[in-house]
């Protein structure tokens, strides 16, 4: 069926003149995670992880992925006739340095130019010019043309979000976007990322699984602000709450808007980096262009003290249901029955009946034995297994929350591990604390951060391929920027308090385990070094979830390692106690106990 779908897109490849055809796992509005009409590269592929770009050629198919994804993608390439290219591997070449090596002078590749940001796109144009090869825009998607039973279009309404849990209003946050409007001599500024456009409006969706966003566009200027969404999708309840600041059009409506405004206005910013190219295409000849970082990214990022109050409140609530299923768990395994699937549908059911809850916040990783080892492992009945009273069990999950998003990850020893399994655990949870413990100086940038959490692995030779942290949106999306403690994902952006960012070092053995240790954290003042010549930081952890101490081995924690894991245990015990029942509270406290 996939060779098919292959095939036909060729086919439609000649008749639009191309010599081959990029299929990248994005929208328009440039989102990791889509809706389902938009997995364009998911149905095409059969690849269903949330990243990875399809170039697909007359003669060849290749597929870009990272490491979180390597073993996923190859069960799932198999038999479709798509080669897997290991992003960051040794030898492995860019899908630009492939499309050189395959096409020939005079070639052309062609795109949606709607599914590639402005910056992707001129990179990409600069270096295939270099061989004589054009990039050539198709207005039509070609794979929206094969794809005939694709979902419609979401059309559940927009929620307004109450100042009660954004902690700004609407009205506020227009002024300060146009005061640094004013501050870059723009007169317009156009957002496309739905998470930016969800914050700036205070609206809230159901558009994308697990992200509580709406697909949209904005148009803000001097003196008005725009909304674009399917009318369908309009309440009274929404208009009363952009009654005055905001208007709202349909969402087909924007192509017209935009060119409207950007003949009427001298200046226009983008975002070079989320912006469409198609976007740029309508307008470059009708007005100047500022390319720039949206600021609604930074004002999204840094959390305000509602925001930061409800982060702790959900984080906290969040560790009752955590708690009571790793009960469950320690008592339900030896028994038998338990699944991956079962154990994710169980740890839904701890979760579903708590305040403001709205849902996870992404597909929980439920992976046992081998499967752990598979970073971003999608469970499915097809792979579903059982869970035994021996080996390692990796749940990664989160939940969404009126007033704040979740994300956390647990390792469990389901029998009496091993030595070496205690090893590499123990050397995660040293990088985990360490990275924890950190302060730093203001100016600091994630990426300068990500070597802490992996010494201890590099010691004795070994890593982990994907990022330690990434920011976290409020009651938004799990994954969210500029920020991030990563050696590829970080961009250079500086901590700053109000930033919130995971800590989730790990260790993956092919074929065998997978571990990790997730706790999110929030960048404060640090009262005990600032007031010098430099101001600095550190990190508050708001996870409460106990880490299990059947895989430390003491042995290799330093005294102040120790002291940090015994103290955040007993912060755990304390806080999450009165929450649960005798047995759990007995429970506990043996995973709390001190070492």
């Amino acid at each position: 069926m996939i060779k098919q779908r292959v095939n036909n897109l060729r086919e439609l490849m000649k008749s639009n003149n191309v010599q081959a055809y990029l299929v990248p796992s994005t929208d328009a509005h440039q989102s990791e995670y889509l809706p389902e009409l938009w997995e364009r590269r998911k149905w095409l592929s059969g690849f269903t992880g949330s990243a990875g770009d399809l170039a697909i050629t007359a003669g060849k198919a290749g597929l870009w992925t990272d490491s979180r994804y390597f073993l996923q993608a190859e069960e799932e390439l198999i038999g479709s006739g798509i080669e897997l290219f290991k992003m960051g591997m040794p030898g492995v070449p860019a899908m630009q340095e492939w499309l050189k090596d395959v096409l020939k002078p005079g070639d052309s590749v062609g795109i949606d130019p709607r599914l590639i940001s402005h910056s992707e796109a001129q990179q990409l144009r600069s270096y295939l010019l270099n061989w004589k090869i054009q990039l050539k825009s198709i207005e039509v998607n070609l794979v929206d043309e094969l794809w005939k039973d694709r979902p419609d279009f979401p059309l559940e309404p927009v929620k307004p979000h109450p100042v009660e849990f954004s902690g700004e209003s609407v009205e506020s946050k227009l002024r300060r976007l146009r005061e640094k409007m004013a501050g870059e001599g723009s007169s317009v500024h156009v957002l496309t990322m739905l998470d930016a456009i969800a914050w700036l409006y205070n609206i809230r969706g159901t558009d994308v699984e697990f992200n509580p966003v709406v697909i949209s566009y904005a148009i803000v200027t001097s003196h008005a602000a725009m909304l674009f969404v399917k009318k369908e999708k309009v309440t009274d309840e929404l208009r009363k709450h952009l009654d005055g600041l905001v208007e709202i059009y349909d969402y087909p409506e924007f192509r017209e808007q935009l060119i409207k405004v950007s003949q009427s206005e001298t200046k226009v910013w983008l975002d070079g980096g989320t912006v469409s190219q198609w976007i740029v295409d309508l307008i470059q000849n009708n007005c100047e262009i500022i390319y720039n970082q949206s600021p609604v990214t930074l004002f999204k990022a840094i959390k305000n003290e509602t925001e930061i109050a409800g982060f702790r409140a959900a984080h906290e609530r969040d560790g009752i249901p955590m708690v009571k299923f790793l009960y469950w768990l320690d008592n339900a395994v030896p028994s038998g029955g338990v699944t991956e699937l079962s154990a994710a549908a169980k740890l839904e059911e701890f979760r579903s009946g708590g305040k403001y809850y709205q849902g996870p916040s992404f597909e929980t990783i439920s992976g046992y034995g081998e499967h752990g080892a598979i970073v971003h492992y999608s469970t499915s009945p097809e792979t579903d297994v059982e869970l035994k009273p021996e080996g390692i069990y990796l749940i990664d999950s989160g939940g969404q929350y009126l007033d704040g998003t979740t994300d956390i990850t647990r390792t469990a020893a389901l029998g009496k591990p091993t030595a070496e399994q205690k090893d590499r655990f123990t050397r995660v949870l040293k990088g985990h604390i360490r990275l924890a413990q950190t302060r730093f100086p203001r100016g600091t940038a994630g990426n300068q951060l990500d070597t802490i959490a992996r010494k201890p692995l590099w010691d004795i030779g070994l890593n982990y391929g994907h990022g330690t942290g990434h920011g976290i949106g409020s009651y938004l999306n799990v994954h969210e920027g500029p920020h991030a403690i990563s050696y590829y994902r970080g961009i250079g952006v500086a901590l700053e308090p109000g930033m919130i960012i995971s800590n989730e070092p790990g260790y993956y053995k092919a074929g065998e385990y997978g571990m990790r240790i997730e706790n999110i954290i929030l960048a404060v003042k640090d009262g005990s070094t600032s007031g010098g010549e430099i101001e600095f930081y550190k990190f508050e952890t708001a996870t409460l979830c106990p880490i299990d101490l059947n895989l430390v081995e003491k042995s290799l924690l330093s005294a102040e390692e120790v002291v940090f894991l015994n103290d955040y245990h007993q912060r755990v015990r304390k806080m999450l106690s009165p929450g649960l029942t005798a047995e759990e509270r007995a429970w506990l406290e043996n995973a709390t106990r001190s070492i």
